[in-house]
């Protein structure tokens, strides 16, 4: 095959798109390609986009596949195309490098598909949107990420969800979303209400709210939850990380690839799937595991678990 005859020239949305290496498999365990990769997120556009538009992307990509070398890209890659919407933002608070990072900001289709043809896999957002100006706004979402520490699994992951959840609820009066990381874990997304959250980007408050909680549910359950990062303390338990509330910090977006040896998917879940997989062993970690197909049939019968976290009216 030729080098020109490994490229497509596409049209979408009315914009002209270049895609190569179609038939590259990234995934070589299945042997999924990286046409299928974009196949994957050109139909599920429709519900991921809305969690990732408004929020700069960190795209992780991996040019030989999953089992090749991998990069996390902040900045806006040379040759961008002039219709990908990018913003210049500080990297974080603190940040020393005073022009910032120039991030791209996918809210369309061509611009996904822009991405997935860049091998980037995995897509990891902030907790915050950019808003006018294209300045950064407060965050709007909290997360907490729960990790298991071997010999724990989802498992374990879904009962401490299950006690992080009632939390937050009893004490806050906060809904938690669930998703599965599309790893080991889960995720639980908190949406905030304009009249909860920090009064500016840099503040730390959902942070340190975060960090609060996670620690007291650690004292309280200390065979089952940590709130540290050391890996020695993780054995058989299940860390609440709380670190992602950071304002530099991203986690995976909703519907966003795995880098796995199989191509598993972030996906929002419901509470009775939660409870099920608490309550069950091997068999019920497999039941909230979810491959591209499994979550385009999901999406189709049962639409967007996490709709009302796309919606900034609230």
């Amino acid at each position: 095959m030729t080098k020109a005859s490994q490229r497509t020239v596409v049209e979408i949305e009315g914009r002209e798109l270049t895609l190569s290496n179609l038939d590259k498999v990234l995934y070589p365990a299945v042997g999924f390609t990286k046409g299928e990769v974009l196949d994957y997120y050109v139909r599920i556009a429709p519900v991921l986009l809305p969690h990732i538009s408004d929020r700069p992307l960190t795209m992780r990509r991996f040019p030989d596949g999953v089992e090749g070398e991998s990069f996390y890209e902040k900045h806006l890659p040379r040759g961008t195309p002039a219709w990908v919407r990018h913003a210049r933002l500080p990297a974080s608070p603190n940040t020393k490098n005073p022009a910032g990072v120039e991030f791209a900001i996918i809210g369309d289709v061509s611009s996904l598909a822009w991405a997935a043809n860049l091998a980037s896999l995995e897509l990891h957002v902030p907790m915050w949107r950019v808003g006018p100006g294209e300045r950064p706004d407060p965050p709007d979402l909290m997360v907490f990420d729960l990790d298991p520490g071997d010999p724990a699994t989802v498992v374990e992951c879904a009962r401490v969800a299950l006690v992080l959840a009632e939390e937050l609820e009893a004490t806050k009066g906060w809904r938690a979303y669930p998703k599965t990381s599309g790893s080991k874990g889960l995720q639980l997304y908190v949406p905030l209400a304009k009249d909860e959250r920090p009064t500016s980007w840099e503040e730390g408050a959902t942070r340190d709210e975060a960090k609060r909680l996670a620690a007291r549910l650690a004292k309280e359950r200390p065979d089952e939850i940590v709130s540290v990062m050391n890996k020695d303390v993780r054995d058989g338990k299940v860390l609440i990380d709380w670190s992602q509330n950071h304002v530099a910090k991203t986690t995976v977006a909703p519907y966003s690839l795995r880098a796995r040896a199989e191509p598993t998917v972030s996906t929002p879940i419901t509470w009775e799937e939660v409870e099920r997989c608490a309550k069950g062993g091997h068999r019920a970690a497999e039941q909230v595991r979810f491959l591209p197909a499994d979550v385009l049939a999901r999406v189709a019968d049962i639409g967007d678990l996490f709709a009302p976290l796309a919606s900034d009216d609230r």
